[in-house]
């Protein structure tokens, strides 16, 4: 999972930059901090956010590193409705290609990309089962026919696994892979805690900060960002679990709103309250849905339908999904 931050007891985590924007403005009234910009625009039942963190002090005030984040929020994730996928994945290629035109990379250059996660850990298993669907091209450069060389990319995958099961930190297998084969530029996928049920399975984020393995669940990592992989980093990912404070605390606001003249909210020691009701749990305890395995199958096909048709401007949509049949 992804975080920048440990998790304080009775705080509400997410790694969402917009529910992180969210949280910020509850916390201190209806204004944006200093330094962030947000955008919001809507295709068909899909409602795309762009926020941009420009400082560093923007980046602290509601704990994301400084860049750019792209969320699009789809109910038809949660559906089995391919139709639906299709156009989300689609959507989605279209915020990937702008991340991907502002780092000026060209066709021809090539992109790693890479799968985070554990296969036997469904709720985690997003970057691995996007891999398995993304089209590799690097080893077919030379045998691809004319017609489609000028838009098909080379592109090769890894999904490096957990260090529980490999013994080295993902950090480090990725930036071996990288320094040998010298990739232009790396797309790194993973799963991620959402601030809110609703979104759980219901979005993807896009941005150009890098990742840290492990790190939602307060694990120290070594990064998978420019700084620490000396190319640019796409990172996407999507909500799969959520913590068991954001349960809790989802409760109390909606028995808050419900009663509001028989609770006195200033009496209540909210962060107490979630201690108390958690513990011995509290910090660790993770939720995902019951359906989970449709969940992050619907996923990995628009992430990886998503990816193939940015990566591949010589590939049809139609092709694309004909492939990931």
């Amino acid at each position: 999972m992804n975080s920048q931050d440990l998790m304080l007891l009775g705080e509400i985590h997410t790694d969402l930059a917009l529910e992180a924007k969210e949280m910020f403005m509850q916390r201190g009234g209806a204004e944006e901090p200093p330094g962030v910009g947000t955008e919001t625009e809507r295709q068909g039942d899909t409602v795309i956010t762009r926020v941009h963190i420009q400082t560093e002090a923007a980046g602290r005030a509601i704990n994301k590193v400084p860049g750019f984040y792209v969320t699009l929020e789809a109910p038809g994730l949660r559906t089995t409705d391919r139709d639906q996928h299709e156009e989300i994945a689609f959507l989605t290629a279209k915020e990937i290609e702008g991340f991907i035109g502002r780092i000026g990379i060209k066709e021809e250059e090539t992109c790693l990309v890479v799968g985070l996660g554990n296969w036997d850990a469904t709720p985690d298993a997003l970057g691995p089962k996007v891999v398995e669907q993304i089209l590799v091209t690097r080893h077919l450069k030379s045998m691809t026919p004319p017609e489609k060389k000028g838009g098909l990319r080379p592109v090769c995958a890894i999904a490096p696994g957990v260090l529980g099961s490999t013994g080295m930190e993902t950090g480090e297998i990725v930036k071996g892979v990288v320094q040998r084969i010298q990739p232009r530029f790396i797309v790194v996928i993973d799963a991620l805690a959402s601030r809110t049920t609703g979104r759980m399975g219901g979005a993807v984020q896009i941005a150009d900060t890098g990742i840290h393995p492990g790190s939602g669940l307060g694990n120290k990592r070594i990064g998978i960002t420019s700084q620490t992989m000396g190319v640019p980093v796409i990172a996407i990912g999507a909500p799969t679990v959520v913590e068991a404070t954001t349960i809790v605390h989802d409760a109390l606001e909606e028995l808050f709103k419900s009663h509001p003249g028989m609770i006195n909210l200033k009496a209540i020691d909210e962060k107490d309250l979630i201690q108390r009701v958690l513990t011995p749990y509290i910090g660790s305890l993770i939720v995902t849905p019951k359906e989970v395995d449709v969940m992050i199958d619907s996923l990995a096909r628009v992430v990886s339908g998503a990816l193939n048709i940015a990566l591949h401007p010589a590939v049809s949509p139609e092709e694309v999904f004909r492939y990931l049949s």
